[in-house]
C-alpha cells in the first residue's frame, strides 16, 4: 500500500492533539437526542448557517433571519445556498471524480455572480489542481480531518474560479468529511466556525499560502477549531430544536 504523502504534516507540534480532540467533540456532537427524530430539522438549520457563514466569508453579509425568511436575493448567497443543499448529490462523486464535482460547485456557487461562460471552468492552477484531484480520488489513506484541511487549503490559495471560488472550497472540505464518514450526514457547519474566528482563518489561510512548515501548522490548527466550533454549534441547535417541543 503507497504510503500517504500528508501523513508527515501531522507530526507538526499540536496538530495531531487538535485533531483528535475535533474529533472527540463531532463524535459527541453526532450523538445528539435531538438527531433520532427531529435530524431533518437539524440538517436544514445546520445547511442554512454554513451557506450564509460561507457567503459572508465571501464578503456577502446578510442577517440569518432574513435569509432564512427568503428575502435576500444577493447571488452570492443564493449560490451558497444552492451549494449546501446539492452536497447531498455530490458526495458519493467526489472521491471518484474531483475535477467534475469541483466544476459543479462552481456552477452552483457561482451562478448569477458571474458571467455564464465562466462557470464551471478553471482560470488558473489547473496544474494544481490535477494533483489535488489526485490526492483526493480513491485516497483512503489519509484521515479524513487532514486531507479536508489540504482540500479547502489548497483551493482557497489557487482561487481558481471566478467569483465566490471560497464557497467552492469550503463546500469540497465539507464533501471530503462526508464522503470519508467523517460527518457522514453532513451536520457539522465548519463554515460557522471559520466565521467565528475568520481573522484567524484569513491569516492562517494566507500563512498555509506561503508552504512553511509553520503555515502550514497555523492553518491546520485552525482548522481543528473550526471544526470543533462547528461540533459545538451542531449542539446548540440540537438543543433549540428540542426546547420548544418540551422534549
Amino acid at each position: 500500500m503507497t504510503n500517504d504523502p500528508l501523513a508527515p504534516l501531522l507530526g507538526l507540534a499540536d496538530v495531531e492533539p487538535a485533531f483528535a480532540e475535533a474529533r472527540a467533540k463531532v463524535d459527541a456532537a453526532l450523538r445528539h437526542r435531538a438527531l433520532r427524530r427531529n435530524g431533518g430539522q437539524v440538517a436544514a438549520e445546520v445547511g442554512l448557517r454554513a451557506a450564509v457563514s460561507s457567503a459572508a466569508l465571501e464578503d456577502h453579509r446578510h442577517d440569518l433571519a432574513e435569509v432564512r425568511a427568503g428575502t435576500v436575493t444577493d447571488p452570492v448567497v443564493q449560490g451558497a445556498l444552492r451549494v449546501s443543499e446539492g452536497l447531498d448529490g455530490l458526495a458519493d462523486l467526489w472521491p471518484r471524480a474531483p475535477r467534475q464535482v469541483l466544476a459543479r460547485l462552481h456552477m452552483l456557487a457561482a451562478r448569477g455572480a458571474v458571467a455564464d461562460g465562466d462557470l464551471g471552468r478553471l482560470l488558473s492552477g489547473a496544474e494544481r489542481i490535477d494533483a489535488l484531484a489526485g490526492l483526493v480520488a480513491g485516497n483512503e489513506r489519509t484521515p479524513p480531518l487532514l486531507l479536508a484541511a489540504i482540500v479547502h487549503a489548497e483551493l482557497l490559495t489557487l482561487r481558481p474560479f471566478a467569483g465566490p471560488a471560497g464557497v467552492v472550497a469550503r463546500a469540497a472540505a465539507r464533501l471530503t468529511l462526508v464522503s470519508r464518514g467523517f460527518d457522514i450526514r453532513g451536520l457539522i457547519g465548519v463554515e460557522r466556525g471559520h466565521l467565528a474566528r475568520e481573522p484567524e482563518y484569513v491569516g492562517s489561510a494566507g500563512a498555509y499560502a506561503t508552504g512553511t512548515p509553520d503555515g502550514v501548522r497555523s492553518w491546520l490548527r485552525h482548522y481543528a477549531a473550526a471544526v470543533s466550533a462547528g461540533a459545538e454549534e451542531l449542539e446548540e441547535i440540537g438543543n433549540e430544536v428540542l426546547t420548544p417541543s418540551g422534549n
